[in-house]
């Protein structure tokens, strides 16, 4: 829960925020960072890489600058170690794919109350908008996993495991990681068909065709096949209301051989549902673009994995940098 007073001038920077979220994701969008490089440039340069009029793309190297992404001397501007290493597409650690996500939901956020009033969606999901669209979620999905990983893959206990399904695994990621922490493993990604040519092209270049493969499936309405020693389900159920959430986390048990282990990632809100604060900001963000999907609490997760007939169910030592968390669930052997 957030303990800090809130005084107006609080409230005001609160409300104003989304500029520089804007600056932000103008930013990206004219790749200001990448063009930027290694080297420090007038603000005259800049503009001309942009075919842009000077005045405006000063004021936003400006206001960048203010921020913290830039710096500016009398030679220029010059990225930041943080916007060298996050926001240049030079960069193996570029985090720019997300940040057109969160762009492409402006708009939805904007229409906020009439969301509140209908208790409808009001934009459509990913796998219904453009190439564009679907290529920013899934490769900023693969950037935040990619960054992610090395912390959270050593606390998944899969050493006794041979076979991996990544349910609803997108670009095929944690797979990938999974597969690599684990040399006796192999794992199957299986997502909707509109996924497959951009995880097909994430397992090739990661040179894991050999133990990564791919099924299309549309895991709700379609039955699961084969079997597996451990299902991992990574931010797929916050998409689906609760009962559709049942009926995966249903599916996954009839896949699992006996004494098998389904892993659940989420962005876990607290059982008062009210904290922590991005938990509860994601179960806007899925009530403007889902039918029913929502963040969900360690209890109401638990209490799905137990339905289903999962033991020994608990969460494990791990949080995220945006509160996400793992709970656990064993199949009886």
């Amino acid at each position: 829960m957030d303990q800090q007073t809130w005084t107006p001038d609080r409230i005001l920077k609160t409300s104003g925020a989304y500029w520089a979220t804007c600056a932000l994701h103008g930013a990206v969008a004219l790749d200001v960072f990448t063009r930027i490089g290694e080297s420090r440039v007038g603000g005259q340069r800049v503009a001309e890489r942009l075919d842009a009029p000077v005045d405006a793309v000063s004021r936003l190297l400006d206001a960048l600058a203010a921020m913290g992404l830039l710096t500016k001397d009398e030679g220029g501007y010059a990225n930041t170690e943080a916007s060298r290493t996050y926001l240049s597409m030079d960069s193996d650690r570029y985090i720019g794919y997300i940040i057109h996500h969160h762009h492409h939901l402006v708009e939805s956020w904007a229409k906020l109350p009439e969301a509140i009033l209908t208790g409808k969606p009001i934009r459509l999901p990913v796998r219904e908008k453009g190439t564009n669209a679907r290529e920013a979620f899934l490769m900023g999905m693969f950037n935040l996993a990619t960054q992610l990983a090395p912390r959270l893959v050593p606390v998944v206990d899969l050493s006794g495991c041979t076979t991996l399904l990544d349910l609803g695994g997108g670009p095929g990621t944690y797979a990938i990681h999974f597969c690599r922490h684990n040399p006796n493993l192999t794992a199957t990604v299986m997502d909707l068909p509109t996924t497959q040519p951009f995880a097909e092209k994430t397992i090739a270049k990661m040179g894991m065709q050999d133990r990564v493969e791919f099924i299309s499936c549309d895991y709700l309405q379609d039955g699961i096949s084969g079997s597996y020693d451990a299902v991992w389900m990574s931010h797929i159920l916050h998409g689906e209301s609760a009962q559709a959430c049942l009926r995966i986390i249903e599916k996954a048990f009839s896949c699992l051989n006996p004494g098998g282990v389904a892993v659940i990632h989420e962005f876990i809100l607290d059982d008062t549902l009210d904290r922590p604060l991005f938990p509860a900001l994601f179960s806007l963000n899925m009530l403007l673009g889902t039918e029913g999907g929502r963040a969900y609490s360690q209890a109401q997760l638990a209490g799905m994995l137990e339905t289903a007939g999962f033991i020994d169910v608990h969460r494990l030592d791990f949080t995220g940098p945006t509160d996400s968390g793992l709970i656990r669930g064993i199949k009886p052997a």
